[in-house]
């Protein structure tokens, strides 16, 4: 087998350059003259020429490289042309090279039937024609230029289609990537926004609650000063106004107390002084602070101590602050004539100290939240001793620090509460509240005095508001919840009513509207006094019925600018003509 890249005038192929990609050609003839001729016919640097003298050569050839045609003798020793062309067609990777047969017969319809069964495309005789010989070789060869650079553009367009995929792949996978970058950041910036919308309103909240919990104090105590200014000096009534204000002192005081001792703790400034103290006495403690709230509420406390002493390592102070808290927050959250349960028992991880009440429960999403800052099951206006949300978030860093854990449970809303407090042990070891008036079936003799109904659930603020304005002349009457001032109120038939809004049980707003539905309801002044002062307290007022909307501590001459603006009763009216 022999190689011919350029053909026998290799000179002229150089001088031409590279423009065209030469292909290459098979030529198979036993004689060297036969294939010295095809290459001079077929000389043209547009050619690779490889010769081959036998069929196996041929074979081997083809094996070898790739070629654009085929151009076969017939009749050769050992394998025939038509034997080569048979197995060409056979083999996949020859099958589709063309194949042209050179014969030196004439004639022989079944000869040429033959080669073209094999798959030739051609037959021509010997002594070919040049001419005739170099176009077909010619079209032959453009048509395998064609075809492989139409493979070449196919496996260009197949590889940019695949680099496309792959670049809409990337990028759908960074599609992806970002959505969900973008979603998860859209999702935080969500949770980050409600916990600032949160803290935002439990910041609003806690200081409307603060302005609310100072003023009430302040309420009966500018109520006192303002009788002691309007009176002659009555040594029974300076002593009683000095209790009073010395009791809204104390109130005061612990509310700063309470403040100031979060603040402390927050900053790790606290500080336990701790002894050897019994469990019993530090309770007694507790229950003798909270007794007065428990009987003006006319609560049943019941008790359950150990017989044995029972000690611990703590600060005896904090620590019945710490049960103080819990036994204040079972009376807040305990309607009148509920009870509360105190009882201690012994476990495995030392003292428990259960305080149990039948209030109004904690809704089971409430229980993990009752312990955080400024946390209210209810909202302090819905309660009258809500407080600041405060008193349980104190306790239980308290406990903490006693090495305790507190904990809170309750079956729902109107369930009751349960807290438990755990303590390490260091060693083994019924008044009522004053009654109110009571609302009998028959009304009262109207007098010519204005006829006021002072409604509050702070003792101190109503007697003191309701001495003051008794000393002004005005016939009073006072009630200490909204069931028992609608009583009063139908009985007493009154032209001014003082009504707190944050009332146990029923509250101001409920009380207003009930009250505008009895007879004469219409043109009584209803005036709401309270701790509450924000625009949207003042509108929620007037939406329930109220005329007037003092903020605690009242401005006393405020609300003798609204009674002058009432109309006297006409008994009144007719006495004087």
């Amino acid at each position: 087998m022999t190689t011919s890249p350029t053909g026998p005038h290799a000179g002229s192929d150089q001088g031409r350059g590279d423009a065209v990609q030469p292909v290459n050609i098979l030529i198979v003839d036993d004689e060297p003259k036969n294939l010295a001729v095809l290459e001079v016919v077929l000389d043209d640097p547009g050619y690779r020429l490889v010769r081959a003298s036998s069929g196996d050569e041929a074979l081997l050839a083809l094996m070898a490289d790739e070629f654009a045609l085929l151009i076969l003798d017939v009749r050769m020793p050992g394998m025939s042309g038509f034997e080569v062309a048979h197995m060409v067609k056979e083999r996949r990777k020859t099958a589709r090279i063309p194949i042209i047969f050179l014969t030196a017969y004439y004639n022989e319809d079944q000869h040429i039937l033959e080669g073209y069964g094999t798959g030739a495309v051609d037959y021509l005789h010997k002594p070919v024609n040049p001419a005739v010989l170099r176009s077909k070789v010619s079209m032959f060869a453009e048509l395998h230029r064609q075809g492989r650079a139409l493979e070449q553009a196919n496996r260009l367009l197949l590889g940019e289609v695949a680099e496309r995929r792959r670049a809409e792949q990337r990028l759908s996978e960074l599609n992806e990537s970002l959505d969900r970058r973008v979603t998860e950041r859209t999702r935080d910036l969500e949770a980050s926004e409600a916990r600032l919308l949160e803290a935002s309103r439990r910041k609003d909240e806690f200081l409307a609650t603060l302005a609310h919990e100072l003023r009430n104090p302040l309420a009966p105590v500018r109520n006192a000063v303002e009788l002691l200014k309007r009176q002659q000096p009555d040594p029974a009534k300076v002593q009683w106004a000095a209790d009073l204000i010395d009791r809204q002192v104390r109130s005061f005081s612990h509310l700063i107390d309470d403040l100031m001792d979060v603040s402390r703790i927050n900053q790790g400034r606290i500080e336990l002084r701790r002894e050897i103290v019994a469990l019993n006495d530090v309770l007694s403690d507790a229950i003798e602070t909270v007794r007065p709230m428990v009987q003006e509420c006319q609560q049943d406390l019941a008790v359950l101590l150990p017989d044995h002493t029972l000690v611990v390592d703590g600060d005896r102070t904090r620590l019945a602050q710490v049960f103080t808290n819990l036994l204040n927050n079972a009376s807040k959250y305990t309607d009148s004539g509920g009870r509360i349960e105190l009882a201690v028992t012994l476990e495995r991880d030392g003292v428990v100290v259960t305080i149990r009440d039948n209030g109004i429960g904690i809704p089971p999403d409430r229980l993990e939240s009752v312990f955080e800052m400024f946390s209210q099951v209810e909202t302090a206006i819905s309660r009258s001793r809500g407080g600041l949300g405060i008193g349980l978030s104190l306790t239980q860093r308290l406990v903490q620090m006693h090495g305790g854990i507190v904990r809170a449970y309750s079956d729902g809303v109107g369930q009751g509460s349960k807290f438990q407090v755990v303590l390490p042990l260091a060693r083994a070891g019924d008044g009522t509240r004053p009654a109110e008036p009571e609302a009998g079936t028959e009304a009262e003799e109207p007098t010519g005095a204005l006829r006021l109904l002072v409604v509050d659930d702070n003792l101190d603020a109503a007697e003191t508001l309701a001495e003051l304005l008794g000393t002004m002349g005005y016939e009073v009457r006072q009630a200490g919840d909204g069931e028992a001032a609608l009583k009063v109120a139908e009985k007493f038939a009154p032209h001014v009513v003082l009504l707190d809004i944050g009332l146990p049980g029923m509250n101001g707003y409920d009380v207003c509207r009930r009250m505008r539905q009895q007879r004469g309801g219409k043109k009584r002044t209803m005036v709401a006094i309270t701790g509450w002062g924000q625009p949207e307290d003042l509108k929620r007022s007037k939406e329930a019925g109220f005329d007037r909307h003092l903020v605690k501590p009242m401005d006393f001459d405020a609300l003798v600018e609204i009674l002058k603006t009432v109309p006297e009763p006409a008994a009144r009216r007719n006495n004087a003509g």
